[in-house]
């Protein structure tokens, strides 16, 4: 989730410009409810090797969370390398970064680095040490332009994870301590005019997230995210990964999420996926614009929110029979319903779309007498007392009495602990 690449542009007798796009949360080698994601991923390698080309972008930018995990099956990892070998054949002059994040194995990631250094590709995984501490010389790495002279210092720095950073009181201190110490070391090492990016895997405070969305939570539980002063004043552009939702952080046009490529969870379903491509002139990026990469296979809900099964199987019957979405089915239920799952199996058994899920969503009363559908996971988080005092209610007609209320909370108790 959390590292920081700063690159570091400088002008010698005239303007440079530069081109980057910005990519992260890759995940690949997904299995999207059982289903192989690999031609998806195909897919988004081919659209992206022709854009980098049309763009004649300079460096690629590549934000964490390649694969889906720590340890991927080989399809996945042939996919990346093919990427890889395809996209620096077509773009002699292209120089790629890639940093770790939170899904990937440092140390698998970082591990063919001896062959790609060839193909102009650095892979910063692991943050190293010597005996005065962090290493961060080891997290530069110059870019250079088409004549061979260097024009960024990038500070690769890849997800950090508890240790990674200087001594301090916490996890979001200790990070900020840290980018502050690459800064440092970056200007130490650039000449001339300096322009400065950054680039992280990390949960930026401001930055929006699903709340149905479990995917991409913060790791670590109960540490604070990331606050966007982290990154200093004189960076240019913030390119972060970690979530998967394109968006600017805290109303910063130049710090902004990627987001994925391909949609994670139903929660992503109306997304708009894609890259960011960015021009730098001088001190600033001087245009940020995106670059949409529609979903080969869509996520839709059927219905778009739960109704009873008869209204569901209606709307299943009105499915383009061409259809092969991903697809869940939302279903009201006022109890136990056996033959639920075979009714809806049945009605899609000469559809061509791909069922991922059926939610069954309960009806319950509000305090207020309002109907809520709500799933298994919401129904958790009730209040189990709440809910028998809205029975009792219901049942009685009277506010349910304080010693049947209290009993009920010692028997609550004693089942928790």
């Amino acid at each position: 989730m959390n590292q920081i690449c700063f690159v570091h542009l400088f002008y010698q007798d005239h303007n440079r410009y530069m081109k980057l796009i910005h990519t992260a949360d890759w995940h690949i080698g997904q299995s999207f409810y059982g289903y192989n994601r690999d031609n998806e991923h195909q897919m988004f390698f081919e659209w992206l090797c022709t854009v980098v080309q049309k763009e004649k972008a300079d460096v690629l930018l590549i934000a964490g969370d390649v694969f889906d995990s720590p340890n991927p099956p080989a399809s996945a990892q042939r996919l990346f390398y093919h990427f890889l070998r395809n996209v620096t054949e077509r773009n002699p002059h292209l120089q790629i970064i890639i940093i770790s994040g939170n899904h990937d194995s440092a140390a698998r990631l970082e591990a063919p680095m001896p062959l790609l250094e060839s193909m102009n590709i650095t892979i910063k995984g692991v943050i190293k040490r010597n005996e005065d501490g962090i290493d961060y010389s080891d997290l530069l790495v110059p870019i250079y332009d088409k004549e061979g002279n260097i024009l960024i210092w990038c500070m690769a720095v890849p997800y950090i994870r508890q240790g990674d950073y200087p001594p301090s009181d916490s996890y979001a201190e200790g990070v900020k301590n840290l980018y502050n110490a690459i800064y440092n070391e970056a200007l130490k090492h650039a000449e001339h005019d300096q322009m400065i990016i950054a680039m992280g895997h990390l949960q930026a405070t401001g930055s929006e997230i699903s709340e149905d969305d479990q995917s991409e939570r913060t790791v670590i539980g109960g540490l604070e995210c990331i606050s966007p002063e982290a990154f200093a004043p004189g960076i240019s552009y913030t390119a972060l990964g970690h979530l998967h939702k394109g968006q600017r952080v805290s109303k910063r046009e130049n710090v902004r999420y990627a987001g994925s490529p391909l949609p994670m969870s139903f929660a992503e379903k109306n997304y708009k996926h894609g890259i960011e491509v960015i021009e730098l002139e001088k001190d600033k990026a001087i245009n940020i614009r995106r670059e949409i990469f529609d979903a080969p296979i869509p996520l839709q809900s059927i219905p778009e929110t739960a109704q009873p099964i008869d209204k569901v199987l209606q709307a299943i019957d009105h499915i383009d029979p061409s259809s092969k979405n991903y697809i869940e089915v939302l279903v009201s239920v006022g109890g136990p319903e056996p033959s639920l799952n075979y009714k809806i199996e049945q009605a899609l058994e000469n559809k061509q779309v791909r069922l991922t899920r059926i939610l069954r969503k309960s009806a319950v009363v509000s305090e207020s007498g309002e109907q809520q559908i709500l799933d298994y996971n919401e129904l958790k988080k009730i209040s189990p007392i709440k809910m028998a005092k809205e029975v009792f209610l219901r049942k009685y007609g009277s506010e349910m009495p304080t010693d049947i209320e209290s009993l009920l909370n010692e028997a609550i108790e004693q089942t928790e602990s």
